[in-house]
């Protein structure tokens, strides 16, 4: 059974009015009545049951995500509401009309944020959610940033127009986003990041990488790599990579049109044709393999 509660507030800027005079009075005075002309802010908070042996899912469609691992026994929204209408009163009703809907899928917990959708007004919501360390979630946007910090579990995160950044996660992690950058920071495990148009900025991870993107640069600063090793694609942008002091790999490295600066020393080094270096460091082991069409490539 799923238990909740829920605060509403509402509240609004208060302006003088246009018979006040001043230029600010006049342009309220001229513009009331139009689209998007009043706003309206609002909260809510929502306390939910854990799922058993599942995960929790969320979709945001227009707004920012903020999941926070904490040492806690229940799940904690606060949802920041914003709207936008031709009237004060219309904005307020608005604000009623964001619904946040958890329910049961199987063993997860489903929250979905639904807003309405009007050609005359807007609305916005910030979601934060507060989640046991262990707990594993999925989280999905449309538009808005999304962003993780001290969990100690599996994670997914789905967008469209908003970037994605992971600081301080323990557990395999799998992002993907269409036209924005993935920031990752003090991670560890299996990191899978896909991204149509924007950069993927990785540093302080422990583990194997398997990030590609479209139109954009890699950086990749790694602490540790495992046996699967790293793999780094971009169709048009540079790769810089910084490995550990001491690491075992085969390299593959490759450009299209482009430079490989390598600062490594490789053992059994072979140039397998123009735009493509192979060779070993230390024992050999872990597969690193990195490639661009457009840009060079950095080995550090």
């Amino acid at each position: 059974m799923i238990g909740w509660k829920r605060q509403t507030q509402c509240e609004k800027a208060s302006e003088p009015p246009c018979s006040r005079g001043g230029f600010k009075g006049f342009l309220k005075h001229l513009l009331a009545g139009l689209p998007f002309s009043e706003s309206a802010t609002g909260e809510a908070r929502i306390r939910l049951e854990l799922p058993t042996n599942g995960a929790l899912r969320t979709d945001n469609t227009n707004g920012r995500t903020r999941v926070i691992g904490e040492e806690r026994g229940d799940i904690e929204i606060v949802v920041q509401k914003y709207t936008r209408a031709e009237s004060e009163t219309a904005a307020k009703q608005l604000l009623d009309e964001i619904q946040i809907l958890p329910s049961r899928q199987g063993s997860d917990l489903f929250v979905e944020v639904q807003v309405p959708r009007r050609w005359n007004r807007r609305c916005c919501t910030q979601i934060e959610v507060h989640v046991p360390r262990t707990l594993r979630v999925e989280t999905s946007s449309s538009n808005g940033k999304i962003s993780f910090e001290g969990l100690r579990a599996d994670l997914r995160a789905r967008g469209s127009n908003g970037s994605v950044r992971v600081k301080d996660v323990i557990g395999d992690i799998e992002i993907q986003t269409s036209n924005a950058a993935i920031r990752c920071s003090e991670t560890c495990g299996r990191l899978v990041a896909r991204s149509s148009n924007g950069k993927i900025e990785i540093s302080d991870h422990r583990g194997s990488v398997d990030a590609c993107t479209s139109n954009g640069p890699i950086y990749a600063d790694l602490e540790e790599i495992n046996s699967e090793g790293v793999q780094l694609a971009t169709s048009n942008g540079r790769i810089v990579l910084e490995l550990p002091e001491k690491v075992d790999a085969d390299l593959d490295l490759r450009v299209d049109n482009g430079v490989i600066r390598n600062d490594r020393e490789l053992r059994a080094e072979s140039n397998a044709g123009v735009g493509r270096q192979r060779g070993t460091l230390g024992r050999g082991g872990a597969p690193i393999r990195l490639q661009t069409s457009n840009g060079s490539i950095s080995l550090r």
